[in-house]
């Protein structure tokens, strides 16, 4: 037991030694996405365009790091200005199965080529969605439909005033890094970072390399998986490099990258709310066709270079210097302190509890 122990915690420290300083810088860089790139300007060019319109959510939604929980207001604020529906889907899809932090946490613990495949996935997946939608029904944006989270039980939120100039919007990003967006997703990324380590430790390889090593049952395994699972992109990196590690093929690690992320039982309620029951079907037949398309093709990828998953995974997140690895670590744990208390606090109180992606959202939205 203590071998164990010792060992799921020293895989847990390497994943997120590697991980902490380009988790660092996702964030940082979402952060200033969300001060520079203003709510409406984005809004104002996904209303018009059949397909346009697809296209630029799917592409705006793929550096901008929101959870399937937290990207729900963003889209129902979209939806209200007069994006239409199929770019709506588009964005909804793209921005939680991608994301500056997850890509960068892509880039450390896995390789270049997933790095590369899960943004180009997830355009395809969310672009193919919002198509599928715009082709079968597009109707100019109308008045504003009833607010979905009215009927969740909560109000969106109003959007403060914009800061001007370039360093008070410096600032601003730079405060909402540390005061919103890393304490909506702090809790899932040590919960991934764990959970890689036990598995890591716990699981054979045998059974990663018999259930999960390729083919067409991998990928629909971790598509069933992936798909009621509540998770952040952030969260499932280090759990999919840790199912490489043991075995897993590379694109059933991609299936579970963006399946696990974009869907969950919890918000499809909601989408149904902002899309209607047709529009989240196709957002779900998109999400999984597309996931096992594209994980088949990466398997592919890598067989035809000749490269070995397992050998590769996390070698460029030690390419840092120590020194720094740990810096960003503590100035990880710095950061985390606050948020991790107050979720703890939250949880284990008597009130009403919400899932911890979206505590820091349902916090805001009661302001």
């Amino acid at each position: 037991m203590l071998s164990f122990l010792a060992e799921a915690v020293q895989a847990s420290w390497t994943l997120l030694n590697q991980a902490a300083f380009y988790i660092l810088f996702g964030l940082l860089v979402g952060g200033l996405l969300k001060t520079f790139l203003s709510p409406a300007y984005v809004a104002k060019h996904l209303g018009k365009g059949r397909f346009s319109s697809v296209f630029k959510a799917a592409l705006l939604g793929i550096p901008i790091p929101l959870c399937s929980c937290g990207v729900l207001p963003a889209a129902a604020t979209l939806k209200k200005q007069g994006a239409n529906n199929g770019a709506v889907a588009a964005f909804l899809i793209s921005t939680p199965e991608s994301g500056l932090d997850s890509i960068s946490m892509t880039w450390a613990l896995l390789d270049p080529i997933m790095t590369v495949a899960r943004p180009v996935s997830a355009f395809i997946s969310a672009a193919a969605a919002g198509l599928l939608e715009n082709s079968i029904s597009f109707e100019p944006p109308q008045a504003a439909p009833p607010s979905p989270f009215r009927m969740a039980g909560a109000s969106a939120p109003a959007e403060p005033a914009p800061p001007q100039g370039f360093i008070a919007k410096l600032k601003a990003g730079v405060q909402y890094m540390v005061n919103d967006l890393w304490p909506d997703i702090v809790g899932w990324f040590f919960i991934g970072i764990i959970a890689g380590g036990v598995i890591t430790a716990l699981v054979p390889d045998e059974i990663f390399s018999a259930w999960l090593g390729g083919g067409l049952s991998s990928m629909l395994l971790m598509l069933a998986v992936g798909i009621p699972l509540y998770i952040c992109a952030s969260a499932s990196t280090p759990i999919a490099a840790a199912f490489i590690l043991k075995g897993a093929s590379p694109g059933a690690a991609l299936v579970f990258l963006l399946a696990g992320p974009a869907t969950n039982i919890t918000s499809l309620t909601v989408l149904i709310g902002i899309l209607g029951k047709r529009a989240t079907a196709l957002y779900l037949l998109s999400i999984a066709v597309v996931s096992v398309i594209c994980g088949l093709i990466v398997d592919a990828v890598y067989l035809s270079l000749g490269i070995k998953a397992a050998a590769v995974v996390g070698k460029h997140g030690e390419m840092l210097p120590d020194w720094l690895m740990l810096a960003a670590v503590l100035l990880l744990f710095a950061l985390s302190v606050r948020p991790l208390l107050r979720g703890l606090r939250r949880r284990f109180s008597k009130a009403e509890k919400k899932p911890s992606c979206c505590a820091a959202q349902s916090e805001q939205q009661k302001k």
